[in-house]
């Protein structure tokens, strides 16, 4: 399917959020997930079902000075 991940399509086999981070080699990474526009936790990103078309922002926390 056809996601857009991080405002780039990009073409993934995953189904879940928690498979498409894995495919997208962030599955380690602390990092923030936006699907749609709404916030998903670490702990829902197992059962959340990804479609076509979708958009999903994944953000890396930044230490600021």
């Amino acid at each position: 399917m056809k996601i857009e991940v991080n405002g780039e399509m990009r073409e993934i086999a995953a189904n879940t959020l928690a498979d498409a981070l894995s495919e997208l080699d962030w599955a380690e990474a602390r990092v923030a997930t936006a699907l749609n526009g709404a916030f998903v936790p670490k702990a829902a990103r197992a059962q959340t079902m990804l479609q076509d078309g979708d958009r999903l922002e994944v953000l890396a926390p930044m230490q600021g000075g």
